[in-house]
């Protein structure tokens, strides 16, 4: 395990803490949930109450390198940090990442200051891993602590080279990296059973290997979203124009056969919503899974299916959860993936949630704050399930 905030002398230095502000917007720039801000407070926090000159610094979306778009500027996460951490001083903000006003401002910080330097993926080097651009951004600062478990699962300049222009006494991780850390490894090691994997998502690609895994350890599986047609048509199921892999056809088998041989209970959806194209004014049928019309597709579990997953639920005592049961960005496909949020929440389990699309379905569904822990990382938990070395820990062990 890496070393924790905790285990450094901080008091009075410069702090770089890299945190994951990557929060949804809405159309205006308005930020939608800001919980990934809220996770790194206890960190900021800790620098606070040490005099420490704080430099915070997060990617934003996907802007071209060198180009400068309002539209993924940190300045919204500037004013929301302020507002959350109740401070009467503004928090300083830097036009830039590594150029001038990112410099002076770096420099002029006194004791209990904070400064949030622009997107980091400005700069064409904190995707390439590049260790010049991590040299200017380590000069910035004393000691490096990494909070972002959103991102470490990248090896990107922030994440990786970064640490490594620390000595092993300055570098650490945050409250929020070793909660997250703490909690996937406790409950994947040694979870209390009966265990429960609810496996969602369009495709089963990027979650094939956490299958793979997930089927040594679980006592259940519960397959929905898209990634249920692969299964649906491994069986010899009609799927219709349903999102399927055709290529990994035999790997769903050989799962599917695992699961048998260690007496897994595999769920698979036996109705679902079907409809005549992929649109919310398309045309829905309910049919059981046999009966998908070749040129319809399915967009979300049926009811029948929510009833057969709770069933499914009830005498769970850790269910984990990644990955959503339906389109459920439109309406008439959420119904699935709204029921499953709170099929789950009203457990008795310890319920674990997979960041991204999945947390953005249990707060649509209001069921956040019943779940035991959320992740604020989809991609890192999933690595972290598949038994993955995170680049962002393992550079720091």
């Amino acid at each position: 395990m890496p070393k924790t905030i905790k285990d450094i002398d901080i008091d009075g230095k410069r702090v770089f803490i890299r945190c994951d502000f990557n929060v949804p917007k809405d159309d205006e720039g308005n930020i939608t949930d800001d919980r990934r801000i809220r996770e790194a407070l206890p960190t900021i926090r800790y620098c606070l109450d040490r005099d420490c000159k704080i430099i915070l610094a997060s990617h934003y979306e996907r802007p071209e390198p060198g180009k400068y778009e309002d539209k993924y500027s940190l300045k919204p996460v500037k004013l929301r940090l302020r507002k959350l951490l109740k401070l009467d001083d503004e928090i300083k903000m830097a036009d830039d990442v590594i150029g001038p006003d990112a410099k002076s401002k770096a420099a002029s910080l006194k004791p209990g200051e904070i400064l949030l330097l622009e997107n980091l993926r400005y700069e064409a080097g904190e995707t390439t891993n590049d260790e010049a651009f991590a040299k200017e951004l380590a000069s910035f600062a004393d000691v490096y602590i990494n909070d972002a478990f959103g991102a470490c699962h990248r090896k990107h300049a922030s994440i990786y080279a970064l640490a490594q222009q620390f000595a092993p006494e300055n570098r650490g991780i945050g409250f929020l990296m070793n909660k997250e850390i703490n909690f996937f490894s406790r409950v994947i090691e040694n979870p209390t059973r009966p265990f429960v994997a609810v496996i969602g998502g369009s495709k089963v690609s990027g979650k094939l290997q956490a299958l793979i895994n997930l089927v040594e350890k679980v006592d259940k599986i519960v397959i929905g979203g898209g990634m249920a047609f692969t299964f649906l048509k491994a069986q010899g199921l009609e799927i219709g124009k349903s999102i399927v892999e055709d290529d990994l056809l035999d790997d769903a088998k050989k799962i599917m056969a695992r699961a048998k041989t260690r007496g897994v209970k595999f769920y698979l959806p036996v109705d679902l919503v079907v409809a005549d194209k992929f649109s919310s004014e398309s045309m829905i049928k309910f049919l059981p899974s046999q009966e998908i019309p070749k040129e319809w597709m399915g967009l979300d579990i049926g009811p029948a299916t929510s009833r057969l997953f709770r069933e499914a639920l009830n005498d769970a005592q850790t269910i984990m959860w990644n990955g959503p049961m339906g389109v459920y960005e439109i309406d008439k496909f959420s119904k699935g993936s709204i029921m499953m949020s709170h099929n789950i929440a009203q457990s008795h389990a310890t319920t674990i949630v997979g960041g991204g699309d999945t947390a953005d379905v249990t707060a649509r569904a209001g069921d956040i704050e019943e779940m035991s822990f959320v992740s604020t990382g989809g991609g890192a938990s999933l690595e972290l399930i598949e038994g993955k070395i995170l680049p962002g820990i393992a550079v720091l062990k």
